[in-house]
């Protein structure tokens, strides 16, 4: 955490956060309230995550975003009130985060963040990107894993969104059932050998886990045979995210519903140029996935948001397992899969 000092949680914040703090531990709470998020990409996604972090009771939240209002916010940005075309994304969504909380320091940054040095993020504890090209995401990634801070990363388009996460070396605790043996006297024959579970009774148990980097998560070497038997159990999604990554990179932006008879023969060209590169067969992902990758869909904003909220709010409680390293949602299926996927 950024700041390391002792942190009491007022008898209002025990009100507030009554719920939460029962669910979670009053540990747990008391390190959520040292935390502060830099969130980056105030879309539809991007409202949902600020919906879930302010609710949850983090110290601080920036929102960052240096993108105009337009009218494909409308859709699933319910932040931004109406009217606000034209104005700062973020600004525009600050009074209604605000408003979800007041106990959390909702703040605004209107600045680009591929203009930002290193030590921009020294300040926060977990770091979330949206909407951002994959060049920007990895170099984000890399400052953070070096500097100890929380990578999150997350997007919509259409049906299809998505999840990353590179905690680094991540300590959390995680609650089990207490496992107890019945007294022989009380039983007779094998049964009263077995070991019992107490529901009544549990222990918080310490554990380790270790994150690969984004890089190492999208540069797999397919040709392997380590791969290659992994590769029928890879979710389709890995591939239309590097798909959507690319359109990003060549166009500058998202497949829109303005330009879709277009949007849709490249996705179909890259496609088949990407997977071919990969040594993946193009079939992996059907013709008809273009069809399903157009703007941000509010209720798949709130499903991969929900997923995305509740894994930062874990990251900084360390409180239960994290989800290593994606999660996929495919709204065409309603089917959410975590994979672990690395070059390592």
């Amino acid at each position: 955490m950024v700041e390391k000092e002792e942190v009491l949680i007022s008898e209002e914040e025990a009100a507030q956060y009554d719920r939460q703090i029962r669910l979670w531990g009053l540990e747990a709470q008391k390190r959520l309230r040292q935390s502060k998020v830099l969130l980056v990409g105030l879309g539809g996604l991007g409202a949902e995550v600020a919906k879930n972090l302010i609710l949850a009771g983090v110290k601080g939240l920036t929102l960052m975003d240096h993108k105009q209002v337009s009218g494909e916010d409308s859709h699933a940005q319910f932040l931004i009130p109406t009217g606000s075309l034209g104005r700062n994304r973020a600004e525009a969504s600050l009074e209604r985060a605000q408003n979800l909380n007041p106990m959390v320091e909702v703040t605004v940054n209107k600045d680009n963040i591929e203009e930002k040095e290193e030590d921009f993020f020294k300040d926060f504890d977990a770091v979330c990107l949206t909407s951002c090209s994959r060049d920007l995401l990895v170099k984000v990634n890399k400052i953070c894993h070096e500097k100890s801070k929380k990578f999150f990363m997350g997007d919509v388009f259409g049906y299809h969104g998505y999840m990353f996460a590179d905690l680094g070396q991540h300590e959390f605790v995680e609650e089990k059932t207490k496992v107890t043996k019945t007294s022989p006297e009380s039983e007779d024959g094998p049964e009263a050998k077995k070991p019992k579970l107490d529901a009544t009774e549990s222990t918080m148990i310490k554990k380790k886990i270790e994150f690969c980097q984004l890089k190492d998560a999208l540069e797999i070497d397919w040709s392997s045979e380590k791969a290659k038997a992994a590769l029928k159990k890879t979710p389709a999604d890995y591939f239309l995210l590097q798909v959507i990554m690319k359109f990003r990179t060549d166009k500058g932006r998202d497949p829109e519903p303005s330009t879709y008879s277009e949007d849709y023969e490249a996705l179909l060209q890259i496609r088949n140029d990407l997977l071919d590169s990969l040594g993946v067969n193009p079939d992996m992902l059907t013709d008809d996935f273009a069809s399903f990758c157009f703007s941000e869909m509010a209720p798949v904003c709130a499903v991969v948001g929900g997923v995305l909220g509740q894994e930062l709010v874990k990251a900084l409680s360390q409180r239960d397992a994290p989800h290593n390293n994606f999660f996929f949602f495919d709204g065409l299926k309603s089917s959410g899969i975590v994979d672990c996927l690395s070059a390592k």
